[in-house]
């Protein structure tokens, strides 16, 4: 943990640099001390059938959450929403200048019990002196 996702609209496909997104996203959550590099993960979800608002424009969404294990204080938590979320509005300004799009995030966490993880990744970084 955690897991960032990514659900846009399908007109985004050219418009919206991901992996450079993604690329912010982990760098903001290393740097935070908070979570280790082997359990963040990112994924982006085309929606190909959506409407937003009148559907009369051209719009498009970004709707971004991050799930996290349970067990970090509401303070810590909104600490690194909020940081994150800065980097989010700053990857997206470029593209809002140019478009009508609505950015959203949200930060979930999951139920202490029934969260079930099993990754050999933290392993193999801290091995290779990676973290």
């Amino acid at each position: 943990m955690p897991h960032f996702i990514a659900e846009y609209s399908g007109n985004l496909e050219n418009s919206i640099d991901l992996p450079g997104l993604f690329e912010k996203v982990h760098d903001t959550l290393g740097a935070s001390g908070v979570f280790p590099l082997g359990g963040i993960r990112s994924r982006a979800i085309r929606m190909d059938t959506y409407r937003i608002a009148d559907a009369r424009h051209d719009y498009g969404f970004v709707h971004m959450t991050l799930k996290v294990g349970a067990g970090r204080s509401l303070a810590v938590r909104q600490e690194v929403a909020d940081d994150l979320f800065a980097v989010i509005k700053a990857h997206f300004a470029p593209i809002q200048e140019q478009r009508l799009l609505a950015v959203s995030f949200e930060m979930t966490e999951l139920h202490e019990t029934l969260n079930y993880k099993h990754n050999n990744i933290h392993s193999f970084l801290k091995n290779q002196g990676a973290g």
